[in-house]
């Protein structure tokens, strides 16, 4: 492998630190350890195939190598003499480093996860199938990929004439764009999520509030998750029954769906009858089918053991927090008794009742405070230096705590080098809880000890493709002095910087950082989506604003009724048998094996299978008020409220309604006669002809 002229002057001979090598290798090893305890919480090891945990795992260790060698970098860039005092290396290794840490990234960013993902999801038995369906599946990316590419080695052409270093120079800017451009719309979300979380949460009645005008959402998305289940399950049942025909040359496929698929008769009773009729699976049973049935299948899978997971975590966090608005009077702590808590300080026993009360409500919200104004002020400070860094970078906050002005050449010391370390860790964690924040990424999710191969392979690719352009970013904090004479900058930036228009992009880019931070702050996507959908859906914070008293379908009051209902074991969803809960109120808890535990249940399930109303519809019917949390006021505009709701129409107003002209109604209208053919005909009676 040839080496870049402008690398050629680092590979001189340098000491060897043994104390920075120990350090080195003592945090790398630190970070796979952490890394396989990710895995193991999202993932179940022993059941997931090497080919799956091998690639995730380096997606998820290298970025975190990245933001351990940039500090590192940083100092033994900026050496005199006998070494800094700090962390540093010698030129060769920290080279090496950044070959085998960016190229590695680059393969699994762009080719290895994206076609690992697909190969996963594809549903097909064979390896064969698999992989010609991934390929299929990346083929349009690539080739938007492809053509992107080829317009920019156009330009690089012109611009510097065309070379085999062209090429190079061309993916490695074109893949610093693109995950610069996602990087700077994540990391604007979080800049805003991080504080504004922590102090809404310093709050608890106020969280629980949040917490129950959630449930009834969360609720919903439950039921046709397992209702989207049970309908598939339904049609591998009857694929078993069939016993002629298309259906015996896949009958062993067949029967291992059925395996798969073990739900309860009393969940399944009410589908099965519906799903007997014609139309539900096709006459002729071909690989494809099967293979997008079994798709859909591991697909639905997993999206019911998220929404389970969810589900659970929301009950035991709201009985967590009543738990300690509950307190207030008895000034003792006591947490109902579960394997599985909503955090891990709640499962600790070491603390009595007494000092637990004073550690949730008086320690652990300043906590809160104080690091939402902590976190506040970082993210303005970065902001503020993405903002001045290229017209008075002498202001940028970033650039003062890491670089001293005063000393030519700058040296980063040991200090400088921990805080570098913070501020890269802040942007990246930024970036990835803006993920979760900006909720356009399908359904995707996390969930603990189950997550779907495809959402691992997605979010690893997705933590691997942010980490390297956040990290150069970055370094253009930083004095043009101090950065070109890094590694990275040699290995990495002059690449960038090989054009005009990538320098410029890379200065004036990150001030659209502003977009999605103001976004965050007003709640622009949630206008946006409840003006598009005729204010159908809100989000939950809207939720509460328009609607704080709770009244209506979907609001807290709901919520707060389901969380109930779920404590008290009526629920239906089997969240004691699952997290081993017990509930504060004996008194009230029926049991599962009782006749009013199963027919609670069967309503349940048939409600869930009913057409629900939309979320903004005004209810029919208003719930019972509770009277110790209204004021006379309230409680008097409520009443007139009612009042003129419920009152009967008069007598005089009885009669018949206003009826349309007959031209103007589809009434005893069978034939499509005059301008009406022209539009496609008439619309069926309840419809719209657009």
């Amino acid at each position: 492998m040839s080496i870049d002229p402008p690398i050629i002057a680092m590979l001189s001979t340098s000491p060897i630190p043994v104390g920075s090598s120990i350090f080195f290798a003592s945090a790398l090893l630190t970070i796979s350890v952490l890394v396989l305890l990710l895995l193991r919480r999202f993932l179940t090891l022993r059941a997931t195939p090497a080919y799956l945990a091998i690639p995730v795992f380096l997606a998820l260790a290298l970025p975190a190598s990245v933001v351990l060698l940039v500090p590192i970098d940083l100092a033994s860039s900026s050496r005199e003499g006998a070494g800094p005092t700090a962390i540093w290396l010698p030129d060769r290794l920290i080279l090496v480093s950044w070959r085998i840490a960016y190229w590695l990234i680059f393969v699994l960013t762009w080719a290895i996860l994206p076609l690992l993902g697909e190969y996963i999801d594809s549903g097909y038995r064979d390896p064969k199938g698999r992989i010609h369906y991934s390929i299929r599946s990346n083929a349009r990316y690539q080739l938007i990929v492809l053509c992107c590419a080829t317009v920019g080695l156009i330009y690089i052409s012109i611009q510097n004439g065309f070379e085999f270093t062209s090429i190079k120079t061309l993916v490695m800017a074109l893949a610093y764009v693109w995950g610069l451009v996602l990087a700077i719309y994540l990391m604007g979300h979080g800049l805003v999520s991080i504080p504004r979380t922590l102090f809404r949460n310093a709050n608890v009645s106020g969280r629980l509030r949040r917490i129950q005008a959630h449930a009834p959402r969360l609720h919903d998305r439950l039921m046709d998750a397992i209702n989207d289940l049970e309908s598939l399950e339904s049609q591998v049942t009857q694929l078993q029954r069939r016993k002629t025909g298309t259906a015996l040359d896949f009958q062993e496929w067949i029967e291992e769906l059925a395996e798969t698929a073990s739900p309860s008769p009393e969940l399944r009773s009410g589908l099965l009858e519906q799903s007997d009729g014609p139309g539900t699976i096709p006459a002729v049973i071909t690989e494809r089918y099967l293979a997008d049935l079994t798709r859909r299948l591991q697909r639905a899978r997993h999206q019911k053991a998220r929404f389970v997971d969810e589900w659970d975590r929301l009950v035991l966090s709201a009985d967590d927090i009543q738990a300690i608005i509950n307190s207030s009077a008895s000034q003792k702590l006591e947490f109902n008794h579960s394997t599985h808590r909503s955090s891990f300080l709640s499962s600790l026993k070491l603390l009595n009742p007494y000092m637990r009360y004073h550690l949730y409500v008086h320690v652990i919200p300043n906590v809160r405070l104080g690091l939402g104004a902590l976190f506040s002020a970082a993210s303005v400070c970065i902001v503020w230096s993405e903002l001045v860094k290229s017209l008075a970078p002498r202001l940028s906050v970033v650039t003062l705590s890491i670089v001293s002005y005063h000393k030519a050449p700058a040296q980063v010391e040991f200090g400088r080098q921990l805080i570098a370390s913070a501020w890269l860790l802040y942007m990246c964690s930024a970036a990835l809880v803006g993920v979760n924040d900006a909720k356009v990424w399908g359904n995707r999710a996390l969930v603990r000890r189950n997550t779907y191969g495809e959402s691992a392979c997605w979010y690893a690719g997705l933590v691997a493709k942010l980490t390297v352009p956040i990290a150069y970013n970055f370094l253009t904090f930083l004095p043009e002095s101090v950065r070109q004479n890094t590694t990275f900058y040699k290995f990495l930036g002059r690449f960038i910087d090989l054009t005009p228009l990538g320098k410029g992009f890379d200065y004036f880019f990150p001030v659209f950082i502003l977009v999605p931070i103001g976004a965050t702050l007003f709640n622009l996507y949630g206008r946006v989506q409840n003006i598009c959908s005729w204010g159908l859906i809100e989000d939950d914070e809207d939720d509460l604003e328009n609607n704080p008293g709770g009244y209506g379908l979907g609001g807290w009051r709901e919520g707060r009724d389901l969380i109930e209902r779920e404590l008290n074991g009526l629920g239906g969803l089997g969240l004691s048998t699952r997290s081993g809960h017990r509930s504060p109120r004996p008194a009230s808890r029926i049991d599962e094996e009782s006749p009013a535990f199963s027919s609670s249940r069967t309503a349940l399930l048939e409600n869930s299978r009913a057409p629900r109303a939309p979320r903004g519809a005004a209810a029919t019917i208003t719930p019972m008020e509770d009277e110790d949390e209204e004021n006379f006021f309230q409680s008097f505009a409520h009443r007139v409220k009612n009042t003129f709701e419920t009152a009967g129409k008069p007598q005089w107003l009885q009669g018949d309604s206003f009826r349309l002209p007959r031209w103007m109604s589809n009434e005893n209208s069978e034939s499509n006669d005059g301008l009406a053919r022209w539009f496609g005909g008439r619309p069926a009676p309840g419809g719209v002809r657009l």
